[in-house]
């Protein structure tokens, strides 16, 4: 059997496991739209009984649609408050598939994790609260493309996970599992029993895979249950147990079980007098069952997961991506709405109206009441007003500073050239700003004012002349001065600075090497006070000491110009800038 014809194996398996208890057998797919996926989700559908409700959640559903609360229209026009159910009440004892959930809003993944941790929805605003059973399972279609994935807090709640990048059509085979195979086996799941000996087998593999999550072997405990009344038993066999571990244990891994040591030993074999000893040793001879489970697991294991595990160990630590640099800001009018808050109505604030007359509704009879005469208005109230919170992210600029004295030009002035027109283009797609710096001879000289013209920062950067002194300290207070003052603007400034850390020339014009690193080395501290991200890329052929401790000063990230490229670059900066 090819690897993908025993991927989809597991796949039908799990999606029986998934008709015959939703709740515990939830299953975050990762696939693409596509046949396979398509076949799948038939197969699922055929399976759920259909009595079952199978709803789909869009990944920008509101926290009304989703949880309820009061219904505005049914309330204005009843005069009283009225309440509405939301979507996971409605899905009690149903299933859920949520398309596309890895853009699924963190709002949502906190309700969608509370219901599933709790079976329940408690809603408690606008005047009125609501508790309703929501007992559910969720199918998580993860279409994430290289680092997009799953939110971790809900992935970590889904039983089974299953990757079906490497199955092709070819690889699809005929369901193992009829519907009348999934009502035989949900009225014996509550007669199956599970021993102690499978929960400390499934612990002890969990715990050799390097899972630290407790959800892990409790998921897997209930999917060998299951497994076990899909195979008409009433008890937890081995290959129930290997079964779970294979669909729950295994696609957590975070590492590979260590290997034992053979060892060598020099005693002689026993004799072969005792029958039942002979037969005892038969019994035991493929070892315990939490090795045999271990074995199981790790069988599941695709080859190269320690590779991807640090690839995306890797893109996690420089998670911002190019097109959300720089900070975010609360702006009064402006950028994107992020809910609504309680405030007096003055100029510079927006009214949201639909948020205020939902607070003003569940008062309506008993200001009525107070008012006689008065029926048939809306009556709203200083407390009522809710005012439209805003966020606007602010713009970035990148201020490159080059070295352009004689040591560096006479090395690697035209690769420091070309590092530097690698990262405009970077910064030209994310529509940053950029600055341009460059010092030699006696003092510092800003070539390029912020800007977002690459034309004009290619222009002044080729016609960069080299040669003269390394004025290091009076760049490092250039940079700074200009740094400060984008900051005072509201936006958000990254110095990249490049060059070898030889200074020999002080802020006054004066040469003398000793004087001239001790200056930049308090012009590196000052530097580091401000927290303003610096990245220093060292331009010698080989890494030097005075760069590094340069560096080390003004608290930057601190990257060797030979050892990378300019994709590298890029990463230290995008880091740096989502750093600030």
């Amino acid at each position: 059997m090819s690897d993908g014809a025993a991927i989809w194996a597991d796949a039908m398996i799990a999606a029986a496991l998934a008709a015959i208890d939703p709740a515990a057998a939830s299953v975050m797919l990762r696939a693409g739209a596509g046949p396979v996926r398509e076949q799948w989700l038939e197969l699922l559908r055929e399976l759920t009984p259909a009595t079952t409700v199978l709803r789909k959640l869009p990944p920008s559903i509101s926290d009304d649609r989703l949880l309820g609360g009061l219904d505005l229209a049914a309330t204005l026009q009843a005069g009283r408050p009225v309440m509405q159910r939301g979507l996971l009440a409605e899905l009690h004892d149903g299933m859920l598939i949520a398309v596309m959930a890895e853009r699924i809003a963190p709002s949502t993944v906190a309700h969608l994790t509370a219901a599933l941790d709790t079976g329940m929805i408690s809603i408690e605003r606008d005047g009125l609260s609501l508790r309703a059973p929501a007992r559910f399972g969720l199918i998580a279609l993860d279409e994430g493309i290289g680092d997009e994935h799953v939110s971790p807090a809900l992935a970590d709640r889904l039983a089974c996970h299953l990757d079906l990048g490497m199955v092709a059509r070819a690889d699809l085979g005929e369901s193992l599992f009829t519907s009348s195979d999934i009502a035989a086996a949900r009225a014996l799941l509550p007669q199956v029993g599970l021993s102690d000996e499978a929960i400390a087998a499934l612990t002890t593999t969990a715990c050799a895979l390097g899972i630290d999550s407790l959800r892990a072997p409790l998921l897997a405990c209930r999917i060998a249950r299951i497994a076990a009344a899909l195979d008409g038993a009433t008890d937890v066999a081995e290959s129930h147990i290997a079964c779970a571990a294979r669909l729950v244990l295994a696609p957590r891994a975070t590492r590979l079980p260590a290997a034992d040591d053979e060892t060598e030993t020099n005693e002689a074999p026993e004799p072969e007098n005792d029958p039942a000893e002979n037969e005892e040793d038969d019994r035991s001879e493929d070892g315990p069952l939490e090795d045999r489970v271990l074995e199981a697991a790790q069988a599941a294991i695709p080859a190269d997961l320690l590779k991807r595990l640090q690839e995306e160990r890797a893109t996690r630590l420089r998670s911002s991506s190019a097109s959300k640099q720089g900070t975010t800001q609360k702006a009064p009018k402006r950028g994107r709405p992020i809910g609504a808050r309680r405030g007096e109505w003055r100029a510079g604030a927006r009214l949201n109206v639909l948020e205020t007359l939902r607070a003003a509704a569940p008062w309506q009879p008993l200001r009525r009441a107070q008012r006689s005469g008065k029926s048939g208005r809306l009556i709203v109230h200083k407390d009522d007003i809710r005012l439209t919170r805003f966020k606007q992210r602010s713009g970035t600029t990148t201020i490159f500073v080059v070295d352009a004295s004689g040591s560096s030009a006479l090395q690697r002035l035209a690769e420091v050239k070309g590092a530097v027109e690698l990262l405009l283009a970077e910064c030209y797609i994310r529509r940053d700003e950029v600055a341009l710096i460059a010092f030699r001879g006696k003092g510092a000289e800003l070539l390029l004012p912020p800007t977002r013209s690459l034309t004009r920062a290619k222009r002044s950067l080729a016609a960069l002349p080299g040669g003269g002194g390394t004025p290091l300290s009076a760049a490092i207070f250039a940079a700074t001065e200009l740094a400060l003052a984008v900051k005072a603007k509201g936006q958000a400034p990254t110095i990249v600075l490049m060059t070898d850390g030889r200074a020999n020339v002080a802020r006054d014009g004066v040469g003398g090497r000793s004087e001239a690193e001790a200056e930049a080395l308090v012009a590196a501290r000052q530097l580091a006070l401000t927290g303003i991200p610096v990245v220093l890329v060292d331009s010698s052929p080989r890494p030097q000491d005075k760069a590094a401790q340069l560096a080390g000063a003004m608290q930057a990230r601190y990257v060797a110009l030979p050892h990378a490229d300019a994709a590298r670059l890029s990463q230290a900066v995008m880091a740096e800038a989502s750093r600030g």
